[in-house]
């Protein structure tokens, strides 16, 4: 935990640091928003009390803190990104003879509010349903709502978390699939967990847990599950009354899972009724297809959610966002509903995704 928030210390610091640096050069007077300054250190503070405080303290307080921080955070990576092309752009043109420093000043900090409101939007507002049409001769006809990386909590109110789920069961679905990252850390967890016991669907609730269940009290999110009416699955499957088979995997990563490991676990499966596979972390598609899965579901991505952090994500994972083909297999992977952290969602909205499967 001390080597988190020394790293985070240094890298918050340092996005505050050269974003200051970058406006002071190119606005002189603004001396107090140097390295040096006070703005930076005391940012900083703000930001890391927001991350500490909130995990073990409820109340109006704290949930203010969260959201000034939090809000903060999302301003100044956004701030340190613009910072850091404009930057460059400037040093191009000075080697070309051309001193633009003023209007790259202006237009960077123009542009870093700008972006940070449509983030601010895309964060508060209630996503979208987003339909899916999936075509596999393999599988049933079937309507599932999918429900990923929510992160409740502190950080979503259970009123949006209430809207978000009546817009889902609006859409009338056969079966509910939980991907996991489903309950952060914050009061109220039961009430939650209750609303979610309410959806009601033909052919119940199937879930798989994400990494941060086993990050934020292993034993608090089972027992959240299982509050909520979800059949947890890890490592196991089960068959539906019209013989469908709904397979789940505990976290890939966290748990250290490896190609072996998935192979293992689905040669295990009848073969012979379709499958539907559930793991959080959108990975070993290919091991998954050749041994006979129909439909892949997957999540953890949330599709970078702030611009340009989804340039590293595609980085760590093949396949980021959205319905691909892996051989005969169909694989979805979701944005998530909403955040986690920091609330924007920059150029990667969340969504409320229906997947209605063709035969």
């Amino acid at each position: 935990m001390l080597a988190f928030l020394l790293l985070s210390t240094f890298v918050i610091w340092g996005m505050f640091a050269a974003t200051g640096l970058w406006w002071w050069v190119c606005f002189p007077l603004l001396g107090r928003f140097s390295p040096a300054g006070w703005i930076p250190v005391l940012g900083t503070a703000l930001i890391l009390a927001g991350i500490t405080l909130t995990r073990t303290h409820y109340n109006v307080f704290t949930t203010v803190l969260y959201y000034v921080a939090y809000l903060l955070f999302g301003f100044v990576f956004i701030a340190f990104c613009i910072t850091a092309l404009s930057a460059g752009l400037f040093f191009l043109l000075k080697l070309l003879g051309i001193t633009a420093r003023v209007y790259l000043g202006s237009l960077s900090v123009g542009i870093s509010l700008v972006l940070f409101a449509c983030g601010v939007w895309g964060g508060f507002k209630t996503p979208p349903i987003k339909h899916v049409v999936v075509n596999s001769s393999a599988l049933p006809a079937l309507k599932i709502a999918l429900i990923s990386d929510t992160h409740l909590g502190m950080g979503v109110s259970y009123a949006r978390w209430h809207k978000a789920l009546s817009r889902l069961e609006k859409e009338k679905p056969d079966i509910l699939l939980v991907l996991g990252d489903i309950f952060e850390y914050g009061p109220h967890a039961d009430q939650y967990a209750a609303r979610l016991a309410a959806f009601q669907t033909p052919l119940g609730t199937y879930g798989v847990l994400g990494n941060h269940e086993y990050y934020n009290d292993f034993q608090k999110s089972l027992d959240f599950y299982k509050k909520a009416h979800i059949t947890l699955l890890q490592n196991e499957a089960v068959s539906l009354p019209n013989g469908l088979q709904i397979a789940g995997l505990k976290d890939i990563k966290t748990v250290g899972l490896n190609a072996k490991d998935i192979t293992d676990f689905l040669t295990r499966l009848d073969n012979n009724k379709p499958l539907i596979l559930l793991s959080h972390t959108p990975l070993y598609a290919e091991e998954a297809a050749a041994y006979g899965t129909d439909l892949m579901l997957s999540g953890h991505t949330h599709n970078g959610q702030i611009w340009p952090f989804g340039y590293l994500v595609k980085g760590q994972f093949p396949r980021v966002y959205g319905l691909f083909k892996v051989a005969e297999m169909s694989f979805y992977i979701t944005s998530g509903m909403f955040y986690w952290g920091i609330p924007l969602r920059l150029f990667s909205p969340a969504e409320l995704p229906i997947l209605e499967v063709r035969p």
